[in-house]
């Protein structure tokens, strides 16, 4: 059993954001926290998760994961 703020985490899904420089959907996973859109421009997703702050996270992501997420 995990907790269940690591889920985008470990189960990534893909959100549509809008994109700031032409409009246009933008498909970003949830543990992603940039896509690049097809006109070039960028768009940025707050990955903001217990992942960051859990003393636990570790144990629930994993190590390689949560170094991966702590770097970006």
């Amino acid at each position: 059993m995990r907790c269940p703020g690591s889920s985008g985490v470990l189960r990534p899904t893909i959100e549509l954001l809008p994109c700031p420089k032409c409009g246009k959907d933008v498909e970003i996973f949830t543990d992603e926290t940039k896509a690049e859109c097809e006109c070039g421009g960028v768009v940025y997703r707050d990955l903001s998760s217990c992942v960051q702050w859990c003393s636990f996270a570790e144990k629930c992501v994993g190590e390689e994961k949560l170094k991966e997420l702590k770097k970006k």
